[in-house]
């Protein structure tokens, strides 16, 4: 389905249906809401990471697996262009989404609180990037109009999505049955963005990521025609900090 931009200052995508020659021939009995463009504040971006920005917000990418050490900016990279095809409205909303993995060596145990109040630490790394690309009421905004939302990918089986960013972030630590499942989730009109750390997986008891597995399927000529795309940050890509890269390069000579 090709995909049409619209404005939100009139009607959303998804109150809108498309022919198979991808004309707009009604409109749903949905309601609707005005919603205005916010702005986005746009940091110092490498050549490297506009390279990649222009990957996710590109018309003909539909799933990109990108991989890198930490300190690269993996996730505010894909926040941001996930915010920016909300605003072109190239997409309704984004979700975020990773397992439910601890990242220690040891249980934190039980958390207080509802299903929301549990899962709201392991979302903080999506809402930490969207404060630093959001004023608050922007961001408050979205939440109101529930243009984000985040949760595990346990909650993802049998679900369909329709022109939505999907941010699978930390997928270094998502089996290969959990990635399959978050993919083939995917509706027209979706973009799917699937983020991994190889080095830093937080998996235990026998289980093995499935990213590089994934990764490695993609990573050629047929799945870019298809739209499906890989990109791969090194550590020189770092920007986090110099020391951060020195860090993560001795760490690699003890492994």
């Amino acid at each position: 389905m090709a995909r049409h931009k619209a404005s939100y200052d009139s009607v959303l995508i998804e109150d809108l249906d498309f022919d198979a020659s991808a004309k707009i021939v009604t409109k749903t009995t949905k309601t609707r809401r005005k919603f205005k463009t916010f702005d986005i504040k746009d940091l110092k971006w490498t050549p490297k990471q506009r390279k990649l920005i222009d990957l996710c917000t590109g018309e003909d990418s539909k799933i990109l697996f990108i991989k890198g050490p930490a300190g690269t900016s993996k996730t505010i990279i894909s926040v941001y262009s996930a915010l920016k095809m909300v605003n072109e409205a190239y997409v309704n909303d984004i979700v975020y989404v990773r397992s439910a993995v601890e990242s220690s060596d040891a249980k934190i145990g039980h958390l207080p609180g509802d299903a929301e109040q549990k899962l709201h630490f392991y979302n903080l790394p999506f809402h930490d990037k969207l404060s630093e690309l959001l004023d608050s009421t922007n961001m408050q905004s979205l939440q109101k109009h529930d243009i984000i939302s985040a949760y595990p990918i346990n909650f993802c089986r049998g679900m369909s999505w329709k022109n939505k960013c999907i941010i699978m972030d930390e997928a270094q630590n998502s089996t290969f049955k959990e990635i399959v499942t978050l993919v083939t989730r995917l509706g027209n009109g979706c973009k799917c963005l699937v983020l991994a750390d190889p080095e830093q997986t937080d998996l235990t008891n026998g289980k093995v990521g499935g990213f590089g597995k994934v990764y490695k399927a993609f990573d050629n000529k047929e799945s870019r025609n298809q739209g499906i795309h890989t990109f791969e940050f090194t550590d020189d890509d770092i920007k986090r900090s110099e020391l951060v890269k020195f860090v993560v390069k001795k760490l690699k000579n003890i492994k």
